[in-house]
C-alpha cells in the first residue's frame, strides 16, 4: 500500500520592490504555520540589536562565509554593502527531508542560482496586476524619495524580462486570495510525478508479482 511519502517542496518567492512579496510570505507562514518553514538566511554582518543567532540569521564571520561558499554549503548567495548573504543548504535539506516545505523570499538573482542547482524548486513571481499599482504602492510607502521610486521602477523594467523563468506567475491584486492561491499552488505541486519517484518505485515493486512470465 502506499504510504505517500513527500519530500517537502523549496518554494522560491521574488518580485518586484512593491509587489507586496514581504506581506504574502508573512500571512503564508501566519495562515498556514503548521505547514511552512521560513529559511533562515546565514550573513558575513554583524548581529544588530535583538537579532537572535538561528532565528534571524545564521551569524558567520567573513572567513566561515568564504568557507561555505568553497564547501558548496550554499544554495545561493550575494554580497551586499560589503557583506555576504546566502541559503545554507544544509538547513534547507534537513527540513524538507522531514516533509516540510520550506519558503525563501529572495531576489531574483538568488532564486536563478537556486533554480540551476536545485532544478526542483518551485519558483513564484509576484506582480501587481498593472505598473501604475506598483507604482502607486511604491509612493504609498513613503520611504523612498521620487528618484530613488523611479530606480526602482527602471529596475522593475529590466526585472520584467526574467519572468518567464519563474513557474507561476502571481498576481497580487486581493491579498487573502492570493495567499490561498500560492498555498494551492505548493500543495498541488506535491502530485507531480516527478516529486512521487518512492511513490512510483513502490507501485512498480508491487505490480511485479503480476508481470507476465512471473
Amino acid at each position: 500500500m502506499l504510504k505517500r511519502k513527500y519530500q517537502g517542496i523549496v518554494t522560491v518567492i521574488s518580485g518586484f520592490s512593491g509587489a507586496g512579496k514581504g506581506t504574502i510570505v508573512k500571512h503564508l507562514l501566519s495562515k498556514y504555520e503548521n505547514t511552512y518553514n521560513l529559511s533562515i538566511s546565514a550573513t558575513s554582518r554583524a548581529p544588530r540589536t535583538g537579532e537572535e543567532e538561528g532565528r534571524d540569521y545564521f551569524f558567520k564571520t567573513r572567513e566561515e562565509f568564504e568557507q561555505m561558499i568553497e564547501d558548496g554549503e550554499l544554495l545561493e548567495y550575494t554580497q551586499f554593502n560589503g557583506n555576504y548573504y546566502g541559503t545554507p543548504k544544509p538547513y534547507v535539506m534537513d527540513v524538507t527531508s522531514q516533509g516540510r516545505d520550506v519558503i525563501l523570499e529572495i531576489e531574483i538573482d538568488g532564486a536563478l542560482q537556486i533554480k540551476k542547482l536545485f532544478p526542483e524548486a518551485l519558483l513564484l513571481f509576484v506582480t501587481p496586476p498593472d505598473a501604475r499599482t506598483l507604482k502607486e504602492r511604491l509612493v504609498g510607502r513613503g520611504t523612498e524619495s521620487p528618484d530613488v521610486i523611479e530606480q526602482r521602477l527602471a529596475l522593475a523594467y529590466d526585472q520584467s524580462f526574467e519572468m518567464d523563468k519563474y513557474d507561476y506567475l502571481i498576481i497580487n491584486d486581493d491579498l487573502e486570495e492570493c495567499v490561498s492561491q500560492v498555498h494551492r499552488i505548493i500543495q498541488s505541486e506535491r502530485y507531480r510525478c516527478f516529486r512521487n519517484t518512492d511513490n512510483i518505485k513502490d507501485m512498480q515493486d508491487e505490480l511485479r508479482i503480476f508481470a507476465k512470465g512471473d
